[in-house]
């Protein structure tokens, strides 16, 4: 399953995703994960929940990117939850087709192991592939 928070730049997406985070941690029995482009919000986030900076890492493509998700989920199976601030950014997303494949491998993903994923997109949901529309939690 995915979930999206959808909206332009400086809207509150990921002061709503830090919301839903801290706020899922508390009734999720297994682990989550917090994936962003810095540390900057490491101390908004319960303490039970990992921060990943996936900038610490050498990833420069989408493929790279979902590479780098199915690492951490073959290092740990308790995982239930991927958030993932910033999407389009952390994942190199750059055109409406590559949101439309990247979706399609988040959901294999998803459906595989058993994970949900929360993004943050910047952009509105009118611009969004139709497809993706059906996974908007929350639109600013």
């Amino acid at each position: 399953m995915i979930e999206m928070i959808v909206g332009e730049k400086g809207k509150g997406k990921t002061k709503l995703l830090l919301e839903k985070v801290n706020k899922d941690i508390q009734i999720v029995s297994g682990d989550i994960v917090y994936v962003d482009k810095s540390s900057k919000h490491m101390y908004e986030l319960d303490s039970k929940i990992r921060l990943i900076n996936v900038c610490d890492y050498p990833i420069t493509t989408t493929d790279e990117f979902m590479g780098f998700l199915s690492g951490i989920l073959s290092q740990n199976s308790d995982i239930q939850e991927i958030f993932l601030d910033s999407f389009l950014t952390i994942s190199f997303i750059d055109t409406t087709e590559g949101l439309e494949i990247a979706m399609d491998k988040l959901d294999a993903i998803s459906e595989k192991f058993n994970v949900k994923f929360v993004v943050s997109v910047s952009k509105n949901e009118k611009d969004l592939p139709e497809k993706a529309k059906s996974s908007v939690l929350i639109s600013l």
